[in-house]
């Protein structure tokens, strides 16, 4: 048998759920800075977003560079703020001036690195920090499926202690109300549903459980639960979890940036999901894309965005 190179990957093509279209409809378009338009994929995404819509951009870039591109693919920026900048750190701190000065009401990452994008928003003599914990949601949408699941945080929080993980839930819980759920199903992943002082982790599990309890918060937390017991009903039920979030969860709270990286990516490239990525707790919603994603991914993480921003200025 001949195995074609990604015959493990996934051949379905990403696309916006359309309900977070929708949503995003709903509200005003939102003034977004885009931080870094040096690239096809970027302005095709701003183009659907401006379509649909869902935002009003300020372009951040080398002029020249995006003029070409902008012709390349028929996009008319003539109505469009563009702020002129020489290289990604003036273009890192031009998005998070905008914001800190009130003068967006979201950030968009673009064609830009990571650490250049990220380190003048969350500080706090540059960015548009408030006195909340910074955390990062996946919105994960599967082909075929009309489910939503949430993976935090798998982008800013690299190991979070128990208080951390708290303020991550609650940010997560807050949007999941902002998106219509009401009562959102948080599970808190170990590799094992069984409370181990051997594994720390499951005992971490258990006493968030038990804080979020008394917080009462507006969602079902518990843990500690292992995937197969996070996503389907019929394995919680076989190993005799009872726990109303077991196999239905809209939130998977995970230990570490690298537990959540993984799953995302897995479900990116093995299930041909769609993955939102937004930074929760600034003053202002920030868009945490990938250099990788596909332009739909992009338009779900703007309309995203849009409903978190529509909310805030309520």
């Amino acid at each position: 048998m001949v195995l074609k190179e990604n015959y493990v990957l996934s051949p379905e093509v990403v696309t916006c759920p359309d309900y977070l279209l929708q949503l995003a409809r709903n509200c005003p378009p939102v003034k977004t800075a885009i931080v870094g338009t040096g690239a096809r994929v970027v302005l095709e995404s701003v183009r659907a977003s401006v379509d649909a819509g869902i935002i009003h951009p300020v372009l951040i870039g080398e002029p020249d560079v995006l003029a070409q591109i902008s012709d390349e693919i028929s996009f008319d920026i003539s109505d469009h703020e563009i702020v002129s900048t020489p290289d990604e750190k003036a273009m890192g701190e031009a998005g998070a001036a905008l914001a800190r000065a009130n003068e967006v009401d979201m950030v968009m990452k673009g064609h830009i690195h990571t650490d250049n994008f990220m380190r003048p928003l969350i500080s706090r003599r540059t960015g548009p920090r408030s006195r909340r914990r910074l955390s990062h949601v996946f919105h994960m949408s599967v082909p075929g499926s009309n489910r939503v699941l949430m993976i935090t945080d798998g982008a800013v929080n690299v190991a979070p202690d128990v208080k951390a993980r708290i303020s991550i839930i609650q940010n997560a819980v807050e949007l999941s109300h902002a998106l219509g759920n009401d009562r959102p199903k948080v599970a808190l992943l170990a590799a094992s549903e069984e409370i181990s002082p051997a594994m720390p982790e499951t005992v971490n599990c258990q006493e968030i459980t038990k804080r979020c309890a008394d917080l009462e918060m507006v969602a079902d937390v518990y843990g500690p639960l292992a995937f197969d017991n996070i996503v389907s009903v019929e394995a919680a039920q076989f190993k005799g979890i009872s726990n109303v979030v077991a196999g239905v969860a809209d939130i998977v709270v995970v230990p570490t940036i690298e537990a959540g990286n993984a799953l995302f990516k897995m479900m990116v490239y093995f299930m041909g999901a769609c993955a939102a990525g937004i930074v929760l707790g600034a003053e202002v919603p920030i868009l945490l894309t990938s250099r990788a994603d596909p332009a739909a991914a992009r338009l779900a993480s703007a309309a995203l965005g849009a409903v978190v921003a529509g909310n805030l200025t309520e």
